[in-house]
C-alpha cells in the first residue's frame, strides 16, 4: 500500500488521516474526499473545505486549481450540510 503522501498531501495531513483510520494512498482514494473530510471534521472541527478541496485534487492525481467548477460546487454544498 502507498503512503498517503505519494497522492502529494503532506505529513501533517497523513498523521491527520492516520488518526481517522485512512492509513494508505489507496483507503483515501476508496473513501473518497466527502467520507474522509466528515471523519476529519468529525475529529477535527477546525477542519475546512480547502482540505476537502485538497483531498479530493489529490485522488483525481490534479492540483486542486485544475478542480471543476462544478466539483467545487458540489463539494461546497456537501461541506455545508456537515
Amino acid at each position: 500500500m502507498a503512503a498517503v503522501t505519494t497522492l502529494g498531501l503532506g505529513k501533517t495531513m497523513e498523521k491527520k488521516l492516520h488518526s481517522v483510520g485512512i492509513h494508505s494512498a489507496e483507503e483515501l482514494t476508496e473513501i473518497g474526499s466527502k467520507q474522509a473530510v466528515l471523519r476529519l471534521k468529525e475529529q477535527y472541527p477546525n477542519t475546512c473545505i480547502v482540505i476537502l478541496y485538497h483531498l479530493e485534487a489529490a485522488i483525481r492525481g490534479v492540483e486542486m486549481k485544475q478542480l471543476e467548477d462544478t466539483c467545487k460546487a458540489d463539494l461546497k454544498a456537501y461541506f455545508r450540510q456537515l
